[in-house]
């Protein structure tokens, strides 16, 4: 069986859909390479692994990207095409060299802007209205070849993570369906792409989740946002307990005091953070799970002072 050839590196939703665009498009793929599963991960998207399975595609789980016998692999099926989906690793140049026609990355954000990684919950968090997808040849440096075709998607005032990740997931899926008839005929267009400096961010963790109230009120309500479940969660301590804050509203509501304040009015919760910005704490949960915070706005009595 002839055709354009590919060797898919590919993880998550956007490594799903992008997986099946490909085969749509038909282009073969010999050799599907994907991330183990971690026990220890809430892990709700779509496995590739599973979806490559359906199609009777050979999967491999190997340790790292740099292993010898990845790129000995490689070399020996000499595939037309090397394309990474949100794989969790950087592709070292030895294997970008083994794809004939070039080696493409599917980006989520609109590079040169978010290069790096949870590109998603960064531009959340940075307060940004609007990222996408970004298709791009690998260069050996992180997300900075000649980019090829994106497309951008807005981020609502109140979206959280999830739902705009599954908004770049269909703008992924949307740019390599119409960019992959010119990348098979060789006339798909690329430009170089400006490296902007300090658009280069890293890894985030649990820790970084860490509410600090004497920020602003919109300040507060994006880091909820950015890291709402099924990612680590927004939290802080309030009446010695730790409380994840998983969805808050802006409120114009004014402060009872100056300074930082857990407060009930109406019947609702709202906390007062720095500067005199309110929010409304619409979910909130302790270590024995979530809380009625209406119950909670109802018992409580003066302000407590948030730290």
């Amino acid at each position: 069986m002839s055709g354009p050839t590919a060797v898919v590196f590919a993880y998550h939703d956007v490594g799903v859909r992008c997986l099946k665009a490909l085969l749509s498009g038909g282009v073969r793929i010999p050799l599907v390479v994907t991330v183990a599963d971690d026990p220890q991960e809430n892990r709700w998207y779509a496995s590739v692994a599973d979806t490559a399975g359906e199609y009777g595609l050979e999967v491999i789980t190997p340790a790292t990207a740099g292993d010898p016998g990845l790129e000995a692999r490689l070399s020996a099926l000499r595939p037309d095409f090397l394309f990474s989906f949100y794989y969790r690793a950087l592709l070292p140049a030895a294997l970008l060299d083994c794809a004939g026609r070039g080696a493409l990355n599917m980006h989520g954000s609109l590079l040169p802007r978010y290069r790096g990684r949870a590109p998603v919950n960064w531009a959340i968090l940075k307060g940004e209205r609007e990222t996408g997808a970004t298709l791009h040849y690998m260069v050996a440096r992180a997300d900075a070849g000649d980019i090829v075709d994106q497309m951008s998607v807005p981020i609502l005032a109140d979206d959280e993570a999830r739902e705009v990740f599954s908004k770049v997931t269909v703008a992924a899926e949307t740019i390599l369906v119409r960019s992959l008839p010119g990348l098979l005929a060789g006339t798909a267009p690329r430009r170089p792409q400006p490296i902007e400096p300090g658009q280069y961010f890293g890894r985030r963790t649990a820790a970084d989740g860490r509410i600090d109230w004497s920020r602003s009120a919109r300040e507060i309500h994006d880091l909820v946002r950015a890291v709402a479940p099924p990612f680590p969660g927004a939290f802080a301590e309030v009446g010695g307990e730790r409380w994840e804050v998983h969805r808050t509203r802006l409120s114009d509501r004014p402060a009872p005091r100056p300074g930082a304040w857990l407060f009930a009015a109406d019947g609702e919760l709202y906390a007062a953070c720095g500067g005199g910005g309110v929010l409304r704490l619409l979910r909130v949960a302790n270590a024995r799970g979530p809380l009625d915070h209406r119950r909670l706005a109802a018992s409580l009595g003066q302000p407590l002072a948030l730290k």
